[in-house]
């Protein structure tokens, strides 16, 4: 019989789990595996929403403070120290052990600064909605690299959907190029980069829970800590660490705003890691991109911006790709199911036609 080896604390309690048994499922530091799948899959959405719609509101009230705009990759430093303390905090808390070897951490910081940094980076030149639409369309990246890392295999309803993406993104970058007046293509740049990072997260991610059976308080620790180190040493260098923190404590209230900024996102990304490993990572980019969806919405009302209804025929274009997206994955899944019960069926009409009949 295969031993098990289990550490306890001084209170005769397990801290590690047999490291190829799969830990509890957690949300927030609430178990949640007794739960079924979909209702696993509801409660993870569900605290998506309720943590990003507040992030989204304050990302975009930070860029509107006057003079903020230049300092996206020092908010992504400040952002990344936060998540780096609070995933500290989590850690002694629940005494989580490191699972994963660091070479991979280090190459998981890299990849979320370039996601992160460079999102923040391209509010200094793009539209907030245009953005976001950017971001919602990051199913695309994600499944090729769900191809290229998880040798994933996906229909042809997924390519569709993907094209409905792509053409409702070029049609809203279009829409933004003509009303307004701070368009610079420098952002499409910066947000197609985060793309291409956002390609490698979630599968990376997805790859690494799998493996090593690491908790949501490693990943959030390690990762953005290591991404904190490099960006630290990076801002150094080009003296963007003076000045931001110099415009901001003479902005007082930019630390506030980005305080609670990263607090929602530390909860959030929690949910998001909590939704990976429930459902994987294409599932919960498509959480993730009806949330932004609904933040583009509030953001044409809560702050003032051009306003085109090409937005809005570019909006429905990508909302129809996401739809595919999930009606693609409804209908494998009750076509499985009606495949099986037809051979059931047409099994027992064969059998009752061979068998003689009694009168």
């Amino acid at each position: 019989m295969e031993s098990k080896i289990v550490i306890y604390d001084s209170d005769n309690k397990e801290l590690l789990p047999n490291k190829n048994e799969e830990p509890p499922r957690k949300l927030l530091w609430v178990d949640i595996s007794n739960f079924s799948e979909l209702w696993q899959f509801l409660i993870c959405s569900f605290v998506v929403f309720i943590f990003f719609i507040p992030y989204g509101y304050l990302q975009e009230a930070i860029f509107a403070i006057n003079g903020f705009k230049p300092f996206g990759w020092y908010l992504t430093l400040v952002q990344f120290f936060y998540y780096s303390a609070f995933g500290f905090v989590e850690s002694r808390f629940i005494h989580t052990q490191r699972r994963i070897p660091i070479v991979l951490y280090l190459l998981l910081g890299l990849i979320l600064l370039g996601s992160m940094g460079f999102s923040n980076a391209s509010l200094g030149y793009l539209n907030y909605p245009t953005q976001v639409i950017f971001k919602c369309c990051k199913l695309i990246p994600v499944m090729i690299g769900g191809i290229l890392i998880q040798q994933k295999v996906y229909k042809i309803i997924d390519v569709i959907a993907a094209s409905c993406m792509c053409a409702g993104l070029v049609l809203f970058t279009l829409a933004d190029s003509k009303v307004s007046p701070h368009f610079n293509i420098i952002g499409i740049i910066l947000i197609s980069s985060a793309l291409f990072c956002d390609a490698l997260i979630g599968n990376f991610q997805e790859k690494m829970m799998k493996k090593h059976n690491a908790s949501n308080a490693e990943i959030v620790l390690y990762s953005y800590f290591v991404g904190f180190i490099y960006l630290l040493l990076v801002l150094l260098v080009s003296g963007e660490l003076i000045d931001g923190t110099t415009f901001c404590l003479q902005n007082p209230v930019t630390y506030a705003y980005i305080f609670l900024f990263s607090l929602s996102g530390f909860f959030g990304v929690q949910a998001v890691l909590s939704l990976i490993r429930t459902c994987g990572a294409l599932v919960a980019v498509t959480v993730t991109t009806c949330r932004k969806a609904l933040t583009i919405v509030i953001s044409f009302l809560l702050f003032s911006k051009p306003f085109t209804f090409q937005y809005v025929w570019a909006g429905l274009l990508i909302v129809i790709g996401i739809y595919l997206n999930v009606l693609g994955k409804t209908n494998h899944i009750d076509l499985k199911t009606t495949l099986k019960n037809s051979r059931n069926i047409l099994g027992n009409v064969r059998k009752r036609r061979k068998s003689p009949m009694v009168v």
